[in-house]
């Protein structure tokens, strides 16, 4: 038996030398751009290379909220996607290793007692007898991988392992940036809920002036209307917003994997989160650190290498068999020399006739494999235009900004010059309301538009694979 094994052990080497069927993988050429419109020029495009296994880094910190931080490290350690996100990789490992199994003799022992006894009514050399039969033998089995079913098996492991640990890559850079937009969002409704209450208190004060001015016969009762109006439609919509606040911080809560009634942010400080400046020049490989990109392509690897197995089922199958140990009658002269037992012989395969399944299976492969091929270009094209569509946004969005803070200081001074032409007569009390409406919504405007470009970092940070560090060379 040892012969066996060591003659199948020193015999792998020589087979996997052998070339496998089925075509080797090539990298297939995508569709990409010159350069990206809105930024500076980024030389010139080569074939991507997944390089999605360099370190990411905690590009939240770019934002600099401590807050946000905080968030950001807790969803990491206890987002439940992300844990089954995790597990998956440890189930495509395991396959990797199932499938690397196959390369190596598969050896058992079977031990076994039987009692039987004969017929006295055949023809028998010890008719009507009962014997006892002990056996414990060591069995051996290995495939000749001659034509590479089994490196092909391998070989599409190995890239589905590879394709579930960068999709894990992508939950996590998608939950990243999940958080970190919540957030943005979340704050941005606070500032909102400010603005609100604080008008809600200048209506008050607006409706009390209003209601003094009637009892002095200085002002008509419409004044009066209107102020209570206006602070009636301020506190609905001040009612609004924190319900809208509300659903979000309990959206955060799953993100971070804490139950919603547990959960409290507390409204923001005076501090603000700032966009960070853009790096001029993006290089043109930051695209291939997208995990997404990369788990199209290795899916796309593993689709290459089932041809080759799909092809291996045309050609015949060899596999070797042995067995050696002891049998024996009487269980005390089991282990005599006299008792041992073995076996070996070879056993081949051969396809004649499968009712064209074979052949139907690998065109099924091949159809797989182009599928594929147009899966990774439409993820490379849709990370073209995500990256494109943010840099587009980030440049437009700042010319908008500049616009909205020209717009909300000629509304404040509109609103200032109608409080006062109203305090001195010249104007009815409408000509306020319509200026004070006009200011918030202007404000209001301008703290959407400070969390729109917040959104639109975090967006272009999520399309370059997670920001624009380089490695250190």
């Amino acid at each position: 038996m040892k012969t066996l094994l060591y003659s199948l052990l020193f015999a792998t080497p020589a087979f996997a030398a052998l070339p496998a069927v089925g075509p080797d993988y090539q990298r297939p050429v995508a569709p990409a751009a010159a350069a990206y419109r809105d930024s500076d020029p980024l030389g010139a495009w080569k074939t991507a290379e997944p390089a999605d296994t360099l370190a990411h880094g905690h590009w939240w910190t770019l934002f600099a909220d401590p807050v946000l931080d905080d968030l950001e490290t807790h969803a990491l350690a206890a987002n439940q996607d992300l844990r089954a996100a995790a597990a998956r990789v440890e189930q495509a490992a395991a396959a990797a290793g199932l499938a690397r199994g196959a390369y190596w003799p598969q050896v058992s022992l079977d031990p076994s007692v039987t009692r039987e006894k004969t017929s006295g009514t055949t023809d028998n050399t010890l008719p009507n007898s009962t014997t006892t039969t002990y056996r414990a033998p060591l069995t051996a089995s290995w495939e000749l991988d001659l034509f590479g079913r089994v490196r092909r098996l391998n070989e599409s492991a190995r890239a589905d392992a590879a394709a579930s640990a960068a999709t894990f890559e992508a939950v996590r850079l998608s939950l990243a940036s999940e958080v970190a937009a919540s957030y943005f969002s979340l704050r941005a409704l606070d500032r909102e809920v400010a603005l609100l209450e604080d008008t809600v208190t200048l209506r008050r004060r607006a409706l009390e002036l209003a209601q003094a001015r009637l009892r002095n016969g200085v002002a008509p009762e419409l004044d009066v209307a209107r102020a209570e109006t206006e602070l009636a439609n301020t506190e609905a919509e001040a009612a609004a917003l924190a319900i809208r606040r509300a659903s979000l911080q309990n959206a955060l809560a799953v993100l971070v994997g804490e139950p919603a009634p547990a959960f409290t942010l507390p409204a923001a400080g005076p501090q603000r989160p700032t966009s960070p400046a853009i790096p001029t020049g993006l290089p043109a490989g930051l695209l291939e650190r997208r995990p997404d990109v990369a788990a199209a392509e290795r899916a796309l690897a593993a689709a290459n290498a089932r041809i080759g197995v799909a092809k291996a089922a045309f050609f015949p199958a060899i596999s070797l068999t042995g067995s050696a140990g002891y049998a024996s009658g009487d269980i005390d002269r089991l282990f005599n020399a006299d008792s041992r037992i073995w076996s070996i012989g070879p056993s081949l395969y051969l396809p004649i006739f499968q009712g064209g399944r074979n052949r139907a299976n690998l065109e099924r492969s091949r159809a797989a494999y182009d599928e594929s091929v147009a899966v990774f270009r439409q993820r490379v094209l849709v990370a073209f235009r995500e990256v494109q569509d943010a840099l587009t946004a980030t440049r437009l969005l700042a010319g908008q900004s500049a616009a909205q803070e020209r717009a909300l200081a000629s509304a404040r001074h509109a609103s200032s010059l109608a409080q006062t032409r109203y305090d001195a007569g010249f104007v009815a009390y409408l000509e306020v309301i319509d200026a004070q409406r006009t200011a918030l919504a202007t404000e209001r405007a301008s703290v959407q538009l400070e969390a729109l470009r917040l959104n639109t970092s975090v967006a272009l940070i999520k399309a370059l694979g997670g920001g624009w560090q380089q490695p250190a060379s």
